[in-house]
C-alpha cells in the first residue's frame, strides 16, 4: 500500500509538472517574421501573407502574431528560403523553384512546364505523397513546407518582337525562372532570373526582351503593358504555380499544439483563397488589357509549343536524374501525372471541350 501511494504521489507529481508546462506553452505569445519575395501588398501575391497573418492572429487570440516583410524590406526577395533555413524570419513566402541551386527536387514544387494544373498540383501535395517529398526535400535546411496559393495557369509572357517560330526564340533574353528557364536556353534564348519588382524597368531599358510573370490580374498591376507589346498565352511554362509558405522548423517545433494546427489550416485556406481570387480577377484584368489598353493578345504557334513539351520533357528528365532524391520525386509526380491526365480527359477537360 505504502509503495503504490508513493507511486501514485510521483505520478500525480509528475502529470502536475508536465499540466504546468502545457499551460504555460498555451499562454505564451509569440512574434513571428514572414518574409516575402513579392512587393509589399502585392495584389494576390503579397497580400496573401498578410491575409494569412491576419487569420492566425484571430484564431490564436493574439497568442501569435506575425509582422509581414515585402521583398528587399528585411532580406532580399531571392533569399527568403536562407533567411527562413538560418532563422533570421520564422516563415517565408515564395516559389519553390527559386531554390533549385539548393536542392534541385525543389522545382517539382512551384511548377513543372506542362505539368499539373493547379487543382491537379494541390491533389497531389495534399493525398498523393507530395507533401511528405516536399518535407524530405526541406528537411536538411531546417525548413517545414506548405502549399501557400495557386495562380493557376499562367499567361505565356510579354514579347518585344512576335513570336512565329520557334527561330524567334533564338537569342531572345528572358525573364524566366526554374524549368521554364532551362527550357528556354535548349530553345536557344537566354533566360533571366529578376524578383518581380525589377521587371517593368528592366524591359524598360532593354536588359530583357521578354518576360512572364504570372497573368492579367498581377502583369496589369505592374504595368507591364506600358513597356511590351505582345502577350502571348498558355503559360506552358507554369500551369499550375504553387508559392509556399516556409517555416523555420525549430521555431514551429516551439509552438504548443493549437498553435501549430493553426498555422496549418490558415496555410490551407490561403492556399484556396489564392486560387479563388486569381480565377475571379484575372477575367477582368484580361478585359481590361484588350479593351483599354489595346493589347495585343495571341497564342504560341503550335509547333513552338509542340517543340517547348520537347525540350521540357528532357530537361525534367534531367532534373530528375540528378540525384537520387530528384528521381524519388519525379517517380511520385510523374505517376501521379499521368493517371490524374487520364481521369481528366473524360471529366474536367471532356466537360470544357463540351461547352
Amino acid at each position: 500500500m505504502a509503495s503504490a501511494a508513493l507511486l501514485l504521489s510521483g505520478c500525480n507529481t509528475e502529470c502536475e509538472k508536465e499540466n504546468v508546462a502545457q499551460t504555460a506553452a498555451e499562454q505564451q505569445n509569440f512574434k513571428w517574421k514572414l518574409v516575402t519575395s513579392w512587393p509589399k501588398n502585392f495584389p494576390g501575391l503579397g497580400t496573401a501573407p498578410e491575409r494569412f497573418a491576419e487569420i492566425v492572429k484571430t484564431m490564436s487570440g493574439g497568442r501569435l502574431t506575425i509582422k509581414v516583410y515585402g521583398a528587399g524590406e528585411l532580406v532580399p526577395a531571392l533569399q527568403v528560403f536562407d533567411a527562413v533555413s538560418q532563422g533570421t524570419a520564422e516563415m517565408g513566402h515564395s516559389g519553390a523553384y527559386y531554390w533549385k541551386g539548393k536542392t534541385p527536387a525543389s522545382q517539382f514544387f512551384t511548377s513543372v512546364p506542362f505539368g499539373l494544373t493547379a487543382q491537379e498540383m494541390h491533389g497531389w501535395i495534399q493525398y498523393g505523397g507530395g507533401q511528405q517529398l516536399w518535407e524530405e526535400v526541406y528537411a536538411p535546411f531546417n525548413i517545414l513546407p506548405m502549399a501557400g496559393g495557386n495562380t493557376g495557369v499562367q499567361m505565356g509572357g510579354w514579347f518585344n518582337k512576335e513570336i512565329n517560330s520557334v527561330d524567334d526564340l533564338k537569342g531572345l533574353k528572358m525573364r524566366i525562372p526554374g524549368i521554364g528557364g532551362e527550357v528556354l536556353k535548349r530553345a536557344g534564348g537566354t533566360p533571366v532570373t529578376l524578383p518581380g519588382g525589377e521587371i517593368f524597368t528592366s524591359l524598360q531599358t532593354g536588359a530583357i526582351d521578354a518576360t512572364e510573370w504570372v497573368g492579367p490580374y498581377n502583369d496589369l498591376a505592374f504595368g507591364l503593358y506600358k513597356v511590351a507589346k505582345h502577350y502571348y498565352y498558355p503559360g506552358w511554362h507554369e500551369p499550375g504555380s504553387m508559392m509556399e509558405f516556409t517555416i523555420n522548423k525549430s521555431a514551429f517545433e516551439k509552438l504548443p499544439e493549437d498553435l501549430q494546427t493553426i498555422v496549418r489550416v490558415a496555410a490551407q485556406a490561403i492556399n484556396q483563397d489564392m486560387l479563388n481570387e486569381y480565377t475571379s480577377r484575372n477575367q477582368a484584368a484580361l478585359i481590361e488589357l484588350k479593351e483599354k489598353h489595346g493589347v495585343d493578345v495571341r497564342p504560341f504557334p503550335q509547333d513552338v509549343l509542340t517543340k517547348l513539351k520537347a525540350l521540357s520533357d528532357d530537361v525534367v528528365a534531367e532534373v530528375a536524374a540528378s540525384d537520387e532524391l530528384s528521381q524519388k520525386v519525379y517517380q511520385s509526380f510523374k505517376t501521379y501525372r499521368d493517371q490524374v491526365k487520364a481521369y481528366h480527359a473524360v471529366s474536367e477537360q471532356a466537360y470544357i471541350n463540351a461547352r
